[in-house]
């Protein structure tokens, strides 16, 4: 390998298959594959079993450094079958990659005093909560407004002895956030077992392991808690709110988030029976629902 440097071959996904496309770099010998924006089109989380990319997505795959461009970009222009052209060769210096982007995730506040920060940066806020976590492959940073709306509805509401349901939890962070705000208890459910593993980790790295339960299956979540928040997508919302009114105690709330304004008034109906539903704000379009359980 040449010291300090990689080969980037990078190409426009266009219509090809994302899947069979990363296929293909790995068969000619790269050592990573990623999926890019290249138009900042914004794209939720995907629905269980989905590969959801960006409507302009750009592939870019990394070799070694000894790598022959022509030779590879001729590979792979094969394997793809498209033209050689299309592929774009660029060396690139070798960097602390994992750092490198860590740098443009800042400290971020929601409500009065609760804060999401990246574990290199110090909070100096007088009285301030703070989670400390740092992107990974989990969904969940504070970053998109979903998120957003959730962790500002859980600092204003969640106390201490309140029991809490992170249901689709991803990285964890409204678990982390809840218990950190007070909460005796919190249970952090996803159907991603990369999302349960980021959850125990950012649990442990926040010193609240002992209070954030995490659960392989629906069926382990306790009946009868305080809070149930839900942060997934429309869908799911809609199917789960039977499952979601027997979680929940009698004059408890749930808290729904992942919608787009066109689909509140349907997820809201979804729980109607069990709940009033109500918008309790909403971002970029995108809005929060919570409700009270009925007795």
């Amino acid at each position: 390998m040449t010291s300090g440097s990689f080969l980037e071959l990078s190409f426009e996904l266009g219509g090809l298959d994302a899947e069979e496309a990363e296929g293909a770099c790995f068969d000619c010998g790269a050592l990573s594959v990623t999926f890019t924006d290249t138009r900042d089109d914004p794209v939720l989380e995907p629905a269980p079993g989905e590969f959801r990319l960006w409507p302009a997505t750009r592939v870019q795959a990394l070799f070694t450094g000894d790598t022959e461009a022509s030779v590879a970009s001729g590979a792979l222009a094969t394997a793809l079958r498209i033209p050689a052209e299309r592929i774009a060769v660029t060396r690139i210096a070798d960097r602390a990659w994992e750092r490198e982007w860590l740098k443009d995730f800042h400290a971020m506040r929601f409500g009065k005093r609760l804060w999401v920060a990246p574990h290199h940066e110090p909070v100096s806020e007088p009285g301030a909560v703070v989670v400390r976590l740092d992107p990974g492959l989990a969904f969940g940073t504070g970053t998109h407004p979903t998120t957003a709306l959730c962790l500002e509805w859980l600092e204003q509401h969640v106390g201490p002895g309140t029991r809490v349901i992170d249901y689709g939890c991803g990285s964890g962070i409204l678990a982390v956030a809840a218990v950190k705000l007070g909460a005796q208890m919190a249970h952090g459910f996803d159907i991603d077992p990369q999302a349960l593993i980021a959850t125990r980790d950012n649990a442990l790295a926040n010193g609240v392991a002992e209070a954030v339960m995490v659960c392989e299956s629906a069926d382990q979540l306790p009946r009868g808690v305080d809070v149930l928040v839900a942060n997934i997508l429309s869908g799911p919302l809609c199917e789960l709110a039977p499952s979601f009114a027997t979680l929940v105690r009698p004059g408890g709330q749930l808290v729904l988030a992942g919608l787009m304004q066109h689909q509140a008034a349907e997820v809201a109906q979804a729980h109607d029976a069990w709940f009033d539903m109500r918008a309790f704000a909403s971002r970029d379009d995108w809005v929060g629902l919570s409700g009270r359980r009925r007795c």
